[in-house]
């Protein structure tokens, strides 16, 4: 697993993202134009679009018909990446949630990294 399967696996959002607790996708794996619904923390269910999505690279979402997080993957080396959030400007607090998820990614990647490979 890399950086980038685990931010377009929709099964994975939770581990990673602190206000999702389910979500209900079609596709496991998101492209442009993917629709379903996220469980917030807060018990409420609202739909999400993928409105960008560059392969490998980056993709962006609207939920409740609000542009969110845009997602970005970086490489910055062999076998290293970086994964960058973008905020728009009205959600700035929302920065402390992403920053929380981030570690979490870290921790996922470099623990399925130190995993024994399977054949």
């Amino acid at each position: 697993m890399d950086a980038w399967e685990l931010l377009t696996d929709t099964s994975r959002w939770p581990e990673w993202g602190l206000s999702i607790c389910e979500v209900d996708c079609p596709e496991r794996y998101i492209k442009a134009g993917v629709t379903g619904r996220v469980k917030t923390v807060a018990g409420l269910w609202l739909p999400f679009r993928i409105d960008t999505f560059k392969e490998g690279k980056s993709w962006s979402w609207s939920v409740a018909g609000i542009k969110a997080t845009g997602h970005r993957v970086e490489s910055i080396g062999p076998g290293r990446c970086r994964v960058v959030f973008s905020v728009p400007l009205l959600a700035t607090p929302y920065l402390v949630v992403c920053r929380l998820a981030l570690i979490r990614i870290k921790e996922l990647v470099e623990k399925q990294a130190q995993l024994p490979k399977t054949s």
